[in-house]
């Protein structure tokens, strides 16, 4: 007669809802990584750095999942905002690090890497360099990222109309520097 075999311990129902958050995390992760990564991209300008927020974006969201409520956000827009969150981060960091180094910063040159979009004109490109953070964060959601008025005013933190509003001058200030690109 063969030894009656051990009883397999049986999965606490606490680390069951959590290997279920964490697969659901990751399908979130992989179906919206693109857009988060496009969206740093247009409003940083600069890829490398839109690769390192990216990564601290979804390092910064998975840590914060257990507090993510869908009735109150769509997953891609809680990521943008996330992601948004982890740029101003940065750009403050950044403010930092150059007032204690002063250390001169040239930000007319960012040919370092492969450009923001193959489907974008080298003068449309250049136009979105010379644009502020804010211009290409706002052109980045809804023109990019084709996020309704609503959505794009939410994770900005402004009304839908100040976001129209902004959404227009900042499409004026674009097709400014192309015309301005397209005479040089």
């Amino acid at each position: 007669m063969a030894p009656p075999r051990a009883a397999r311990p049986a999965c606490d129902e606490g680390h069951a809802n959590g290997v279920q958050r964490s697969m659901e995390f990751a399908e979130i992760a992989r179906r919206h990584l693109d857009d988060v990564y496009r969206f740093l991209l247009y409003a940083t300008g600069d890829a490398g750095v839109a690769e390192d927020l990216t990564a601290e974006t979804m390092e910064r969201a998975l840590r914060s999942f257990d507090r993510y409520d869908p009735g109150r956000a769509r997953p891609r827009a809680w990521l943008l905002v996330v992601a948004r969150s982890t740029m101003l981060d940065h750009f403050r960091r950044e403010q930092r690090r150059q007032r204690y180094e002063l250390a001169s910063f040239d930000r007319t040159d960012r040919s370092d890497g492969p450009g923001i979009s193959n489907d974008l004109s080298a003068a449309v490109e250049a136009g979105l360099h010379r644009l502020s953070a804010g211009d290409r964060e706002v052109i980045a959601l809804r023109v990019i990222l084709d996020l309704e008025p609503r959505a794009a005013a939410h994770l900005l933190g402004i009304s839908e109309s100040a976001c129209t509003t902004r959404l227009s001058r900042a499409l004026a200030r674009l097709q400014q520097e192309v015309l301005e690109h397209a005479r040089v």
